[in-house]
């Protein structure tokens, strides 16, 4: 399975895109737009997509494609969008590198992609979410900060 992560950093924020590839060829085959940028980019395209006039960690935008004869493997999953200044403060409040909690906000955002939704789901998101961290030895720190 190869998963080709497309990076777009805006920021000065390492990101150890190997280590991401991983992740993401554990729950799908296809491609993936990551751009990491600052609070202020995100709270654009926040205020612009979602209403809401606010930064946020991860924003996930799933692209939406007619189904056509090719096989939908070939056709990109979506772009994840994350805050490196999010990143930055959320590492230091709960104490694990940014590393960590780049990976914690790409599985998050990459859940959303692939159809997950926290905010209607019975715990399904929640489940997974934990079934990730554990596999790739995360702090559990995403899943104590939602639930």
């Amino acid at each position: 399975m190869h998963t080709i992560i497309e990076l777009d950093n805006q920021t000065t924020l390492n990101v150890d895109i190997e280590a991401l590839e991983k992740i993401a060829q554990s729950l799908t085959n296809r491609e993936i737009e990551l751009i990491i940028t600052d609070n202020e980019n995100i709270q654009e395209l926040n205020r612009e997509y979602r209403d809401r006039d606010n930064p946020t960690d991860v924003l996930s935008f799933p692209l939406e494609t007619p189904f056509t004869e090719q096989s939908v493997f070939d056709i990109p999953l979506g772009t994840i969008v994350i805050s490196a200044d999010f990143v930055r403060e959320r590492a230091k409040t709960y104490g694990h590198t940014e590393q960590d909690e780049l990976k914690l906000l790409f599985i998050h955002g990459l859940l959303h992609l692939l159809g997950y939704d926290h905010e209607t789901d019975e715990g399904e998101m929640r489940q997974k979410e934990r079934e990730i961290i554990e596999e790739f030895g995360l702090p559990s720190s995403l899943i104590i900060r939602n639930d």
